[in-house]
């Protein structure tokens, strides 16, 4: 089994290539231009196009269950034979998120705790958008031990840009 890259939008090529990933996962403003970086085939590349924030704000568009549906979809088709690269713009808050729905949607067996208590240890400035992990939490029927476990981490250390991180999909 594989893993997942996690990265902002300025680190991304040299994430995708120091790791091999051939598939990627770009949550980001609709209107902001990502180029897919080489060796990331079209139709491996899912674009999510969202604000960072955890409330809905006129005028901004807020992580859905729309959203969230192509997210663990995509994990799904996922073949695992190379690492899956997740980034946002700033590796810190979106894609954060995204990695911890998509572990454990792919590994139900995980604990939400220790795996949030992993991606602290890997990701000290990690602050995964609370709005996406709520509704993965629902969709995957995990009673409310997503949002607990990432509250439990709290809000990551200040940072402009995360540092790359890997997030395996076993502890």
């Amino acid at each position: 089994m594989s893993y997942l890259v996690v990265s902002s939008l300025a680190e991304l090529p040299a994430t995708v290539a120091s790791h091999g990933a051939q598939d990627l996962v770009t949550l980001i403003n609709a209107d902001t231009r990502v180029d897919r970086p080489s060796g990331i085939a079209p139709d491996r590349h899912l674009f999510l196009g969202f604000n960072d924030i955890a409330e809905p704000i006129e005028g901004l568009t807020a992580p859905t269950v729309d959203h969230l549906d192509q997210l663990l979809d995509f994990g799904t088709r996922w073949r695992r034979d190379t690492p899956l690269a997740v980034h946002c713009w700033a590796g810190i808050s979106r894609s954060t998120a995204a990695a911890y729905i998509l572990a454990l949607s792919i590994n139900p067996d995980l604990r939400e705790e220790a795996l949030a208590n992993e991606l602290r240890r890997r990701a000290p400035s990690a602050t995964p958008n609370p709005r996406l992990v709520a509704l993965a939490d629902d969709k995957l029927q995990r009673g409310g031990r997503m949002v607990s476990a990432i509250r439990a981490i709290g809000r990551g250390e200040d940072a402009f840009s995360g540092t790359p991180f890997i997030l395996p999909l076993t502890l």
